[in-house]
């Protein structure tokens, strides 16, 4: 599969929420990123499933733009790819729409799951790591005092950040790939009042 030049990102719409917000597809999705085009047999193996649901739900990814065939195999030989290299979201996109809301809930909690599980495999291994590299992954946290359009600025020099060091390291054989994720909450959870 060749690389594009620029990263292929998607905003997800209230039916690509609904498709996403399952366990084994949102899992699915992740594989193919991660670790690049695959047959439903080999992504089954990958994640612990058997083949039949696989294929059945990589259809359902494919319906929504998520996957795609790459037109290689046939059948179970069939090879699946990542149609994006990620995907975003506007919450208040889905504001009138209950089911979306309900998708889009449980998906981010899964990916919280997702991320703390990455986390932790990282620590499981990091001692085998040269340090070198310990020294500059792992958590760092902040906290800021900002407003709905200081820490909309905030997001959007984060993207610029990403979007400059995405693929800086390919074809360098002492790169390699990272996983940055951001999460921003408030500290105190009282809602502020509408100003």
């Amino acid at each position: 599969m060749e690389t594009p030049e620029r990263p292929v990102g998607m905003r997800l719409d209230e039916r690509a929420v609904r498709v996403l917000a399952h366990p084994l597809r949102s899992r699915l999705l992740s594989e193919l990123r991660v670790h690049g085009p695959a047959t439903a047999t080999q992504l089954a193996a990958a994640l612990s499933t058997n083949t039949g649901a696989t294929s059945y739900h990589l259809r359902a990814l494919e319906e929504v733009g998520l996957v795609a065939d790459t037109g290689e195999g046939a059948g179970k030989r069939r090879i699946w790819r990542a149609s994006t290299d990620y995907h975003s979201w506007t919450n208040s996109a889905f504001a009138d729409d209950e089911d979306a809301q309900t998708a889009l809930g449980w998906l981010r909690r899964d990916y919280v799951r997702q991320f703390a599980a990455r986390a932790e495999r990282w620590l499981d291994v990091e001692a085998s790591w040269p340090a070198a590299w310990v020294d500059r992954l792992g958590l760092d946290d902040a906290m800021l005092t900002v407003t709905p359009d200081q820490l909309a600025a905030f997001h959007d020099e984060i993207d610029a950040l990403t979007a400059k060091y995405r693929r800086l390291g390919e074809g360098d054989s002492a790169a390699r790939r990272v996983h940055v994720a951001v999460q921003v909450t408030p500290i105190d959870l009282d809602p502020p009042e509408e100003s």
